[in-house]
């Protein structure tokens, strides 16, 4: 069991490193007027608060906004649609990083 968790621990890392939360914060332009520049959201936008959330929650939340299945939002939709796996990690890095 343990062998198990320290070989997860390293994979999570591993992936975090992997990330490039600087290039995500050249992505996250595209959030502000909505999440707003410290990513604290905004009401009147129904946008909300996403800085410092976990980057696996960014990751999966966006993959379902794109899938449209599970989760909707129009309003989202043409800011992510062409978004690469590689540029979802990377926002998700920035969003995650952000205080």
């Amino acid at each position: 069991m343990k062998l198990i968790l320290a070989i997860f621990f390293v994979f999570s890392f591993s992936q975090g490193f992997a990330q490039d939360a600087a290039r995500g914060k050249g992505l996250y332009q595209k959030c502000i007027a909505c999440h707003g520049e410290d990513g604290r959201g905004n009401a009147a936008e129904e946008a909300p608060m996403i800085a410092g959330q976990f980057d696996w929650y960014i990751i999966s939340s966006i993959e379902a906004f794109k899938l449209g299945a599970e989760r909707k939002n129009p309003k989202m939709l043409p800011f992510i649609k062409d978004l690469s796996n590689a540029d979802i990690a990377d926002l998700a890095a920035y969003i995650s990083s952000m205080k």
